[in-house]
Order: C-alpha cells, then sequence, then structure tokens
C-alpha cells in the first residue's frame, strides 16, 4: 500500500493480544516513517504511543478524548468515530483533529445492514470544520461519491484488502480520487 502511494494507514487489530498488536504497530510505524505516511492506531492510544504512531483513532467507547490528549500531548493526532450530527459536534467541541463518519454503505469489513447514505455527509460538512473521514462500505466506485458529499478522506478496506492485487488496487484507488502520491 506504501509502494502504491498511501499515506496513511490505520492499524486496526481488535481480537489480537496486545502484545502482537505491539508488535505489528512497531513495525507498520517504521514502514511509515520511511514512506512519509501517517500512522493511526485504532482503539489504543497505550500501543500507538509505545510504538511512536502519529495517531490514534477512538471509538465511541473508548478513552474519552480529553483523557487521551492529556496523555498524548497536542501533537498526537486523535480521530473519533461518530455516527450521527451531535456525536460529530461533540468531537470537534473537544477538540478531535478528524472523525471517522458512518457507516455510509451497507457491506464492508462490518457487515453492515444500513448505510447512511451521502446525505448525512452533507449534513456533517455543514456542521463541523475539522476534516471527515467517510468510513463504512467504501469502495474505489463510491469513494468519489463520497469526496463529493464533503468527506475529506474515505476509509477503503474490503475492497483493498480482497484485491488480487493490494498495490494495483490502491494505485487505481488513488487515479480514481485525483491523488498524487
Amino acid at each position: 500500500m506504501l509502494a502504491a502511494g498511501v499515506r496513511t494507514i490505520q492499524l486496526r487489530l481488535k481480537s489480537l493480544p496486545a502484545r502482537d498488536v505491539l508488535d505489528s504497530a512497531r513495525s507498520i510505524a517504521d514502514l511509515c516513517r520511511s514512506a512519509g505516511a501517517i500512522f493511526i492506531v485504532n482503539d489504543r492510544l497505550d500501543i500507538a504511543m509505545l510504538a511512536g504512531a502519529d495517531g490514534t483513532h477512538l471509538g465511541q467507547d473508548d478513552l474519552p478524548l480529553n483523557s487521551a490528549r492529556r496523555l498524548a500531548g497536542p501533537a498526537h493526532r486523535i480521530g473519533i468515530s461518530t455516527h450521527n450530527l451531535e456525536q460529530a459536534r461533540e468531537a470537534e467541541a473537544q477538540g478531535a483533529d478528524y472523525i471517522g463518519f458512518g457507516p455510509i454503505f451497507i457491506g464492508g469489513t462490518k457487515n453492515i445492514q444500513v448505510g447512511k447514505g451521502v446525505a448525512a455527509i452533507r449534513e456533517i460538512r455543514a456542521a463541523v470544520a475539522i476534516p471527515i473521514v467517510a468510513i463504512g462500505g467504501i469502495t474505489e466506485a463510491t469513494a468519489p461519491e463520497v469526496i463529493e458529499a464533503g468527506a475529506d478522506a474515505a476509509a477503503i478496506i474490503s475492497d483493498v484488502v480482497t484485491a488480487p492485487d493490494i498495490s494495483a488496487k490502491c494505485r487505481s484507488i488513488l487515479r480514481t480520487l485525483d491523488c498524487k502520491p
């Protein structure tokens, strides 16, 4: 993915022991630093800090943003998963660097049954000034739609990891979105 031009990687390993997640995080952090890419660890501020990650992405039931900020400091990027307008506004008011918003479409790694659709991105974009990362069921085909609706970025997982050639898929997505590595 990094060789293909991806510039932000998020490690999301919910079911592994912390020791294994830390080992993976350290390896990925080194790769991202070498490539000049941003590295975010999902849920685990402790692992992000120990691995030297650029940031942490927290869910609604994870460590509160103000506590995470106190531990990590102002330079550490902290994103918050949001699912509605109230959560998005609260995340911005509390100092989140960005929000993940969704799920936008059905499917994806969580087998989403009901998506919010791109109209919800427009509503969130009108309400917050911080960057929005659209999440949930997004593919190469639907990514331009979420960007056009006001998202600053799109998290694309299943479409990438199930591709026969992950590097080629990432290059294709970046071309689709007219991103320059």
